[in-house]
């Protein structure tokens, strides 16, 4: 697998753990936090879209 471009979520703040996500040439997203970069979590468009919507959505 090529080496993937990973790029830092706007709302992580620079001092606290950071998510960063990447798209991969066969569709899926990966997906991993800056204090544990050797684990990524594997993901479609659908179901990360789904996810932050609800998140949005969801009272605090």
């Amino acid at each position: 697998m090529p080496e993937l471009h990973w790029q830092k979520s706007s709302h992580s703040q620079e001092a606290s753990s950071c998510v960063y996500l990447a798209a991969t040439p066969d569709g899926t997203i990966r997906l991993r936090e800056s204090d544990t970069p050797d684990i990524a979590l594997t993901t479609t468009p659908a179901p990360l879209h789904a996810l932050i919507r609800t998140l949005k959505t969801a009272p605090n």
